[in-house]
């Protein structure tokens, strides 16, 4: 996207959300270079507190933001599909089947492959979550919007009630219970394994909330009502975090305590589970999302530019990032050998080299990205848009 695409009025709307998604994006990578080459030290959901780092807990902390804010942006850009400026509505679901499809089957094959270069184990992660999410916004778009408002709400507010609940290893219901809120193997033993990382229910709330929130980006909603509105939605959302979270009353499983310093307290306080969201985690990350769309509505810094690059192809740079990491990890591996027992990675103590190779990897993915982008708006290609 061009510097003038981005400042210019009437498309700012389509820009600040290839910004927002970007960002997103850029600050996904920073958690992906830390599961390649910190995977020895691997990090608890949610977090263990005392045996953290600051630095990598608010690292993994900034993660969070990525997941709900791509989802939230995914069912908003349906409804822009849905709805395109100066022509009739049209219907989204076909559109929506073929997209969650592909994702679930990208998720199989190549998401799959490039975390571990094998089909032993199949994990169900975050391309998943919103193909799935997709497909149920296919079969529920056509609701009024009050109604996915209310689905949405009762999702995203409501699935905190269903945690004490469990389901025994045999139960006819269990598949689907892992699938939809419970972090487990669905298929433990065989030839291939499957395990579930992302459960699905929470995203399907998430997503709803984000074509909900369409209109509010229609021609016909005024700039500052929309940034108004966002604030609010934002306050809204921050407001009772502090509530729900401050007083340990309902929306994250793990209670925070009192820890030996401020910054101890400070962590327990900020730590929430993301498998699956919790309405903390959510109210959170899509409470700062809302906040960051509203600012990025006229941006024309050059940094925002570059996110809207990022975010003009994110099943491209998605893709492309996980085989980055993949090949720059086994080419490390093959030239110094393991030095973190069977693996290669960053010595403990010495974190900050993580954010070096991250900062380091967003110029180097920006070009292909760049280039990808630019072709994707001028063909014709109907594949080439699914990336």
């Amino acid at each position: 996207m061009t510097a003038a695409a981005l400042s210019r009025p009437p498309s700012s709307r389509i820009a600040s959300i290839d910004a927002l998604r970007g960002f997103v994006m850029i600050v996904m990578l920073l958690d992906h270079v830390r599961e390649t080459f910190y995977l020895h030290l691997q990090v608890t959901d949610p977090m263990t507190v005392p045996g953290t780092p600051p630095e990598l807990f608010f690292s993994r902390l900034a993660a969070h933001l990525c997941a709900p804010v791509f989802v939230f942006l995914t069912g908003l850009s349906a409804w822009l599909h849905a709805h395109p400026d100066g022509a009739p509505p049209r219907d989204v679901r076909g559109f929506l089947l073929k997209r969650g499809l592909l994702l679930i089957g990208l998720e199989l094959t190549l998401v799959n492959f490039a975390w571990s270069a094998s089909f032993g184990v199949i994990y169900l992660q975050v391309i998943w979550a919103i193909g799935f999410s997709m497909l149920a916004l296919a079969l529920l778009s056509g609701l009024p919007r009050w109604a996915l408002v209310g689905i949405g709400l009762a999702i995203v507010g409501g699935h905190n009630a269903l945690t004490g609940l469990s389901v025994p290893p045999d139960g006819g219901w269990r598949a689907l219970w892992t699938l939809m809120l419970h972090r487990d193997w669905l298929i433990p033993e065989g030839l291939v394994r499957v395990r579930v990382s992302y459960p699905a229910l929470p995203w399907v709330g998430v997503i709803l909330l984000g074509f909900a929130t369409g209109p509010l980006f229609s021609r016909a909603t005024p700039v500052r009502q929309r940034q108004r509105v966002l604030c609010g939605l934002a306050a809204a959302c921050l407001l009772a975090l502090a509530v729900l979270r401050g007083f340990n009353l309902y929306g994250e499983n793990a209670p925070w305590v009192t820890g030996a310093t401020a910054l101890d307290t400070a962590m327990s306080l900020l730590n929430f589970t993301k498998y699956p969201p919790s309405l903390d985690f959510l109210l959170l990350t899509l409470g700062i999302g809302a906040v960051l769309l509203a600012a990025f509505e006229h941006g024309r810094h050059a940094f925002l530019r570059v996110c809207a690059v990022f975010g003009g192809a994110p099943m491209f740079y998605y893709l492309l990032h996980l085989y980055v990491l993949l090949i720059g990890y086994r080419v490390l591996l093959a030239v110094f050998g393991p030095n973190q027992g069977v693996r290669f990675g960053v010595d403990a103590g010495q974190f900050p080299l993580i954010w070096l190779i991250w900062l380091g990897l967003v110029p180097l993915l920006y070009p292909p990205v760049k280039a990808f982008a630019a072709y994707k708006r001028r063909t014709h290609r109907a594949w080439v848009k699914y990336l």
